[in-house]
């Protein structure tokens, strides 16, 4: 009986791993069909090999090469609207520059002559890329040799230092590039956006600024920016073009057809060799920029005991200036070192560091506190000589009392005279008095009075002519004279 429900279990178990097998079996075949599906959408979505017209691409390139007639007129015309863009630090103008220029075709040429070893295409790229390039340059020399506003700009500054982001852009916009030439229908926007994003012109307008200038810092680095996108344009330009298995030219002389294959194939690989070292190049510059921010933000910013003035990176020298206003202890130098060596990129840079010994925090402090000191110094000064200025105005109070008092001859106080006058006569902002001796022989003496008088200006003068003689009438009978005389102030 054991036995028997030993067997019956067995028959259950087994019943259940084909179950289970069969489970799998279904998990695994709808695993596959999901995974089929994924990638029939993927290749529904991202190929577009069946949407390339060969024939028209390579016709249409070949057609953008030739420079001449009115192509090099549009040439010059956007050199010269990329050179005052740049000298009036204008965006949107170099962006208008960027998309008339025709620098593009002979690039596209470049890349689709190595893809098909056609020797003929690639010298006439060639030829008619270095002939656009010695013309712009020219023409962005004479601008800025001849016009008289040249200074140095946000926007011409920005193309003389190239890093790993211009190489990526110069190349996905390549690719984006002659992936729409190759598409039936070629999508105008997307080479408009190239254009603009790759921006072979202000380069070219950099580089005459330089030689115009006589800056060789600035035509060396704009001309390498430029390099970088040619480059790299006529790189994804190859690269999509054989991806797409573009027919190569056939030649009916066999051995011409191994020889212009080989050439071709030479010359591939002489553009991506400083295609690649361009890269690398510039990948390894920014990783010296990075980490030289880095430390100067973390290590120099963040610390409140140091003052930086001024900093400096000599990438080919290796070598990191830091100028600081104020002085550095020696302490606070050797930690600088070792901490610049946690910074893997610059731990083998140079680090000059200059600080100004007069001018520490401290002495700043103690001198504000001694300009403090003299303001209050001189506050009390001030009030000082105030005091002094009041008992002077009370002594010459007493004084002209006493003078006015002691003269004879005056029958009137001039301060009531005065005070009078101003009652009488509201418009009036002075008066003078005083006698004056005159002669009309040179022989007989008379004694004249004189007012002195002056008018608020907001009086007509007909008013004024009024004021003064009713003035007159007063004075004569106040005065008890009969010669006044009236001068206006």
């Amino acid at each position: 009986m054991a036995e028997e429900n030993k067997f019956n279990f067995s028959e259950e178990e087994i019943k259940k791993e084909q179950t289970v097998e069969r489970s799998k079996e279904e998990v695994k075949k709808d695993a596959q069909g999901l995974f089929a599906s994924i990638k029939v959408f993927l290749s529904g979505l991202l190929d577009f090999r069946d949407d390339t017209d060969r024939d028209a691409t390579i016709l249409a390139i070949k057609e953008d090469i030739p420079f001449k007639g009115a192509t090099a007129w549009i040439l010059v015309c956007s050199i010269f609207v990329a050179s005052i863009g740049l000298n009036a630090d204008s965006t949107a103008v170099v962006i208008g520059a960027m998309l008339i220029s025709p620098l593009m075709g002979p690039i596209l040429g470049v890349g689709l002559s190595i893809a098909i070893n056609d020797i003929d295409t690639l010298k006439r790229s060639l030829i008619n890329l270095a002939t656009m390039i010695v013309l712009s340059l020219l023409t962005a020399f004479l601008f800025f040799a001849l016009f008289p506003l040249n200074e140095e700009t946000s926007e011409l500054f920005a193309r003389t230092r190239p890093d790993i982001r211009d190489v990526l852009i110069a190349f996905f916009g390549g690719l984006a590039l002659i992936i729409a030439r190759t598409k039936k229908g070629t999508i105008a926007s997307v080479i408009f956006g190239v254009a603009i994003a790759t921006a072979l012109m202000p380069p070219l307008c950099t580089a005459g600024y330089g030689l115009a200038q006589g800056n060789l810092k600035y035509f060396l680095g704009a001309m390498y920016l430029f390099s970088i996108n040619t480059i790299f344009i006529a790189l994804a330009t190859f690269v999509v073009l054989k991806v797409l298995r573009f027919p190569m030219l056939k030649y009916a002389n066999s051995a011409k057809r191994k020889r212009t294959s080989r050439l071709a194939g030479l010359i591939a690989v002489i553009v991506m060799i400083p295609a690649i070292w361009t890269f690398l190049k510039v990948l390894q510059e920014s990783k010296y920029q990075r980490d030289y921010n880095s430390f100067v933000e973390k290590e120099i910013d963040a610390n409140s005991n140091l003052w930086l003035q001024r900093k400096t990176i000599d990438i080919e020298s290796k070598k990191i200036s830091l100028y600081f206003n104020g002085d550095v202890s020696d302490d606070m130098i050797s930690a600088l070192h070792n901490e610049m060596k946690d910074y893997k990129d610059i731990q083998d840079f140079d680090l000059v560091i200059n600080a100004n010994k007069t001018r520490n925090a401290d002495r700043l402090l103690q001198s504000l506190d001694r300009a403090y000191d003299d303001l209050d110094r001189k506050d009390n000064v001030i009030i000082g000589l105030q005091n002094q200025i009041g008992v002077l105005e009370n002594n010459i109070v007493n004084l002209n009392k006493q003078i006015e008092s002691k003269t004879k001859d005056n029958t009137v106080s001039f301060v009531s005279l005065s005070r009078d006058a101003k009652v009488r006569f509201s418009d009036m902002e002075y008066f003078g008095y005083s006698k004056m001796l005159s002669s009309k022989d040179f022989i007989n003496i008379d004694t004249l009075d004189i007012a002195t008088v002056r008018w608020k200006l907001s009086l007509k003068d007909s008013l004024v002519t009024i004021k003064e003689r009713e003035l007159t009438k007063w004075l004569k009978k106040r005065l008890k004279s009969d010669s006044i005389f009236i001068r206006r102030n």
